[in-house]
């Protein structure tokens, strides 16, 4: 993981490359919409751009199961930091979301994006990283709110191993 510090909705920055031992989970989506707020024109009609929420949400309700399988939980996407700090406050996430406003992440690692109104978003997947590491990638994550379960499964047949694992 590359040295990349982001600011967190916890209010704190997370250096990427100092993650804990063990498993991170780090999903990442293009944008999540606050309420009464329109999406911009055409979301509807970009393959995978729909399920933001719902995808946080799964993480949410998975989070006790991610973390009995060792693994911490990251939101990731290009959304400035206190529009983020609204949806994870409003979705009761347990875990931190952090932004990519810049595309320093997204850039370093080459990550997929998206352009619509004039905005560059990263789409959506999900980084395995252990022990500073990326182990594996989902990508194209679909259907999104079965992102946090296909994860799960994932780990569960692939067991902690190795002192540095939780």
């Amino acid at each position: 993981m590359p040295s990349i510090t982001l600011p967190s909705t916890r209010g704190h920055t997370v250096d990427l490359a100092l993650l804990a031992p063990g498993r991170t989970v780090i999903y990442c989506y293009p944008l999540t919409a606050r309420p009464g707020e329109a999406l911009p024109q055409g979301w509807d009609s970009i393959p995978g751009a729909r399920g933001c929420t719902p995808q946080a949400c799964a993480f949410r309700d998975h989070h006790r199961e991610l973390a009995a399988l060792g693994a911490d939980v990251f939101g990731l996407s290009t959304q400035a930091q206190d529009y983020q700090r609204e949806m994870a406050e409003r979705l009761h996430l347990p875990f931190p979301v952090l932004s990519d406003s810049d595309l320093r992440f997204a850039q370093e690692l080459r990550l997929p994006t998206l352009a619509i109104a004039g905005m560059t978003l990263i789409k959506r997947l999900t980084l395995i990283v252990r022990n500073g590491t990326i182990e594996h990638v989902f990508y194209p994550v679909f259907p999104p709110d079965e992102s946090a379960t296909q994860v799960i499964r994932w780990l569960a047949a692939r067991p902690r191993l190795g002192r540095f694992d939780r």
